[in-house]
């Protein structure tokens, strides 16, 4: 399965810290944050690896050169303007077969789910999209499944009422395996996003899925989340491999 890291994004809301820095290039655990997202998909079979660029594209480029230090091949993909996430999948039909799918990730996530198990449920439930869900008050989506897992609602910037008729409600975690009728369905302008432009009108129309979270998950969106981030890394909470190998569970989501 090829893998797309959306790493474009100016990171407004991390203040000085990305006044000239990627949120890719913030460091946890003595590394930058993309680093740790490259070896997980490499150490998951994934090695063919497209970024997109935005920001400081060229401290990116730089420093992860091919990717072979890291396991994977990179492929660059600049924008000038900003495409949006469902953009940048778009951009990217040239280089994709339409029996290809494609694992879609936000790049300021520290995540170590185990996409295989998100690869073999998007395979059995003949999925056109397989979304990564967790569970958290508060949040910019609201998705609502049925005991299959499909998902029936999604909907982006929920009102307080809608909140409020879910009291443990599943949100979006930014990651997806994309089918061919997924990338399909996504607009031809830009800049288009995901979220709201192909997972809330497509419910209807579309076969998607959603799978719980089972691994550590941190969305480096501020400073004290940076903090988390480093400190689950330093403290052994980040880490698919250790928690497979000693049998403990997977820590709450941050």
């Amino acid at each position: 399965m090829k893998a797309l890291v959306l790493c474009a994004g100016l990171g407004t809301r991390l203040g000085a810290l990305t006044a000239e820095t990627p949120k890719a290039m913030l460091p946890v655990g003595g590394e930058p944050l993309l680093a740790h997202t490259l070896r997980h998909l490499a150490r998951q079979g994934m090695h063919d690896v497209t970024v997109n660029l935005h920001f400081r594209a060229e401290s990116i480029r730089a420093f992860f050169g091919s990717g072979a230090a890291f396991g994977v091949r990179l492929r660059y993909l600049d924008e000038p303007s900003l495409l949006g996430t469902a953009g940048t999948v778009r951009s990217l039909a040239p280089h994709l077969d339409p029996k290809d799918d494609l694992l879609v990730l936000y790049g300021d996530l520290l995540l170590d789910q185990d996409f295989g198990e998100m690869a073999s449920v998007h395979r059995d439930r003949a999925a056109d999209a397989t979304l990564l869900l967790h569970q958290r008050l508060g949040s910019n989506s609201l998705v609502r499944m049925d005991v299959d897992g499909r998902i029936t609602a999604f909907l982006e910037r929920p009102t307080e009422e809608q909140r409020r008729a879910s009291p443990h409600p599943w949100v979006n975690s930014g990651a997806a395996i994309l089918g061919h009728r997924a990338r399909e369905a996504i607009p031809p302008h830009a800049p288009v996003d995901l979220p709201r432009d192909v997972w809330q009108p497509s419910v209807d129309r579309l076969r998607l899925f959603g799978v719980p979270l089972s691994g550590y998950r941190c969305a480096v969106d501020s400073p004290q989340r940076l903090a988390e981030a480093d400190a689950a890394f330093r403290e052994g909470r980040y880490g698919l491999r250790k928690r497979l190998s000693d049998g403990s569970g997977p820590p709450a989501e941050s």
